[in-house]
């Protein structure tokens, strides 16, 4: 890969645009599905605790003839460990859980701020980082008030922010916010999920009709262009190769404001998780 299909995070850190997302991927299935996504030439791999698949990516990244250090493996703390202590046993446990060393990039999952613990959490990251669990921290679903807390409380500005992103719901106020702090945004469900069928709007296949190019390619391609490292899910080798040949056209200021036009608000969202509502326990 060249230095196009990377971004580069406050700390240092270099992410490729695309990265495999494993969401429902598991077992010898999920084993097989993962090794055919880094024989098409994924590095990033995003999984989570609460996907109790972390074993599956372990074991794929050991079957495979890559050397460790080429991958950036990503997992995510789960609701029910916020609390410090909790939180490095969490960070170590999936380590062990992985046959890993160390995180090249951990998140947490949600803020869950009903719980009122995510600064907590977020210490524990930063010193688990000093610690040499993890080298680069993130966090996922946090709106701009748990970033400025966290940020005020800890003075560490955390290297991504994973949000919800696809057509139907844009959340180009987030992604702005992101900026603003030098966060690079992470997209996740760029085609929607279950009820919604992102990949089925006309206007996403018009728009990959001129450039030859699919529906998802169109999405892919409109996240780069906004700066949004996007976790795409796919088991299909096909489709995993094709999610990756989306750096060999642009879209065009009228293409990116049809698809932004597409934008529901609130009711867009995939299955209605507010991150100030959200109960990662339910």
């Amino acid at each position: 890969m060249t230095m196009e299909h990377y971004f580069e995070t406050n700390d240092g850190s270099r992410l490729p645009k695309i990265g495999l997302g494993t969401v429902y991927i598991k077992g010898a299935k999920g084993v097989q599905s993962t090794l055919s996504a880094i024989q098409n030439g994924y590095r990033l791999i995003d999984t989570s605790t609460n996907y109790n698949n972390e074993g599956m990516v372990g074991e794929a990244i050991r079957r495979s003839s890559i050397p460790r250090e080429a991958f950036i493996i990503s997992s995510k703390l789960p609701g029910e460990a916020h609390a410090y202590d909790k939180a490095i046993m969490m960070i170590q446990e999936s380590l062990y859980r992985m046959g890993l060393d160390y995180f090249d990039k951990y998140l947490i999952h949600w803020p869950l701020p009903k719980q009122d613990k995510y600064v907590e959490a977020w210490q524990a990251m930063v010193d688990a980082q000093k610690f040499g669990l993890i080298k680069s921290i993130g966090v996922s679903n946090f709106l701009e008030e748990h970033l400025d807390r966290i940020i005020e409380e800890t003075g560490v500005v955390p290297a991504t922010n994973q949000i919800e992103r696809h057509p139907y719901f844009n959340n180009k106020e987030l992604i702005a916010v992101n900026k603003e702090r030098g966060i690079l945004t992470e997209g996740w469900s760029p085609f929607g999920r279950d009820k919604v069928d992102v990949l089925g709007i006309d206007v996403l296949k018009e728009i990959g009709e001129k450039y030859g190019k699919s529906a998802a390619q169109v999405v892919l391609r409109w996240n780069i262009e906004n700066d949004v490292l996007t976790v795409a899910k796919s088991a299909s080798p096909e489709n995993q190769r094709a999610n990756l040949d989306v750096f060999d056209f642009s879209l065009t200021p009228e293409d990116i404001e049809r698809i932004d036009a597409l934008d529901k608000g609130e009711p867009g969202r995939v299955e209605g998780q507010h991150p100030n509502e959200y109960e990662e326990f339910d």
